[in-house]
């Protein structure tokens, strides 16, 4: 017992000298009294300079990647102020939760200060500006590695954007064997609700996980008057209903061309499935068109979703000929009017004429206000992820509003900007880039006024600054969420391997056994 009494006593001792440390460490973080002024900002990972961040933004971390001796950074905003020590510059974050509510419509000042040599430099202070417009507290995602056969290594991960706790809702590993491989994908929301989301699984255990308010359904939405399960969901915003399109997708890899993949649909139509009815029917289903990508108004009133026209000079279906051709195939944005009471659709309507413009314009998404339609602009197809030329696109969805699409500038960049989404008060998006590296795609974040002008784009901060330097997997389709999804990734993996209950399909108003 007195054995155990000394060793408990030796390791309090041991504790209170490590905290001792740490209270003399920060009190030794000074500002320098002396310095030499730059008049270049800091060359810092990530680049958060003059960047706009929601008002309940986790702790913006960043590295000083010229070096020094010795760093001092401080932040300050209305008499408040945190200094960090050291060329990873990580505030707490408590102290920056006080920072930022101080410096709400504000700006937070950074000096950051350098000592090589003996000498201590201040660079040029640079501001990080602090909106009162919140954005919504989780971000999900697929985590994926860039490969192109052995893909079952993946899981879909969800993250907090007021602190850096990350969590697992998928892991797709927990169901893939060795002599059946499967993947996931397809993760949606209803109104941004964690609680009324789906994702789709193909191969080994293929199916669609449905969740809503606590009911936890795999669907089978094979079905022989389909031409595949759905993909590319879109919850309407009320009912309980999500259209899809049904798509015979391939891909091709080049050698020389610096888009080394292209993903192609050689068909595609768009469906749209009742939950509570295991029921599916077509919306759009027309010859030598491509349909894909839909997507609702906030209204619930108008269906988006893209289109192309590609005629196959072969007498059917032609994998090889569209593989040759596929520079050929541009879609334009399109939109159909739905009642909401009788569930009916009306003809297309032209939205964006891309393929006049010689382009290609997918992923439309309007804004949570209705006012305005972002999508994805690109040289041809519709996987506009592996297109380094891929740009983010405006356009007022009113005439009042103004009648022009225009590119994105504030938040495009020279390589691939492609997936994107909106927060749920519609003044922030999140989309995919490759602006890094070109390689690995990570989330950047942007605010968007009432005007439609966008602020310059911030990376997804991390506890590490380091830490997508080091990563070798991309972020895949990230949306945002009102908050976490609860249920555990043991428990989606059990439902996975269950049997998937069959849909009926409706043609002409009357329903078909699968």
């Amino acid at each position: 017992m007195e054995r155990r009494t000394g060793f408990l006593r030796c390791c309090g001792a041991v504790v209170c000298w490590l905290v001792l440390l740490c209270l003399l460490s920060c009190q030794r973080v000074q500002v320098p009294g002396q310095y030499r002024e730059l008049q270049a900002y800091p060359k810092i990972y990530p680049d958060y300079i003059d960047v706009t961040v929601p008002v309940n933004m986790a702790p913006l971390h960043f590295e000083l990647l010229s070096g020094g001796d010795e760093v001092v950074t401080r932040f300050s905003a209305e008499g408040e102020e945190i200094l960090c020590g050291g060329l990873k510059v990580r505030p707490d974050t408590d102290a920056w939760r006080q920072l930022l509510a101080h410096a709400k419509d504000k700006d937070i000042a950074v000096e950051v200060y350098a000592k090589k040599g003996g000498l201590w430099t201040r660079f040029k202070p640079f501001a990080i500006h602090v909106s009162a417009d919140s954005i919504d507290p989780w971000l999900s995602y697929r985590f994926i590695s860039p490969s192109f056969v052995a893909y079952e290594e993946l899981t879909i991960n969800q993250r907090c954007l007021e602190t850096f706790e990350e969590r697992v809702i998928v892991d797709n590993m927990l169901c893939s064997t060795e002599a059946g491989g499967q993947c996931v994908n397809c993760h949606s929301y209803q109104q941004y609700d964690p609680g009324r989301m789906q994702f789709h699984a193909r191969q080994n255990h293929g199916g669609t996980i449905i969740v809503y308010d606590g009911r936890v359904e795999k669907v089978n939405m094979q079905h022989d008057s389909l031409l595949s399960a759905g993909v590319y969901p879109a919850w309407h915003p009320w009912l309980k209903l999500i259209a899809y399109s049904t798509n015979k997708t391939m891909q091709s890899f080049h050698t020389a061309d610096p888009n080394k993949i292209e993903v192609l649909d050689s068909e595609s139509d768009l469906i749209l499935y009742d939950v509570d009815k295991h029921e599916v029917r077509t919306i759009e289903q027309q010859p030598d068109e491509l349909e894909v990508f839909p997507s609702w108004s906030p209204d619930g009133r108008w269906l988006y979703f893209c289109s192309a026209h590609f005629e196959y000079l072969a007498d059917s279906v032609d994998v090889s000929e569209i593989t040759l051709r596929s520079r050929e195939v541009k879609y334009n944005i399109y939109r159909k009017s739905f009642n909401t009471d009788t569930h009916q659709f009306g003809p297309r309507e032209m939205v964006f004429c891309a393929d006049t413009l010689g382009k290609s314009a997918t992923l439309p998404r309007i804004s949570p206000d209705g006012r305005w339609l972002l999508f994805t602009l690109g040289e041809w197809g519709c996987f506009h992820i592996w297109h380094h030329d891929a740009d983010l696109w405006l356009a007022p969805t009113t005439a009042s509003e103004g009648d022009v699409a225009r590119p994105l500038v504030e938040c495009n960049s020279s390589d691939t900007e492609s997936y994107h989404s909106w927060s749920s008060n519609g003044r922030w998006i999140v989309f995919s880039s490759r602006r890094n590296d070109g390689v690995f795609t990570r989330p950047f974040i942007a605010h968007i006024d009432e005007d439609g002008h966008g602020a310059k784009p911030f990376e997804l901060p991390s506890e590490d600054p380091d830490y997508h330097h080091q990563l070798l997997k991309s972020y895949n389709v990230p949306e945002l969420m009102r908050g976490p999804v609860e249920l555990s990734p043991q428990r989606m993996a059990s439902e996975l391997k269950k049997d998937g209950t069959p849909v009926n399909y409706r043609d002409g108003g009357r329903p078909t056994d699968n």
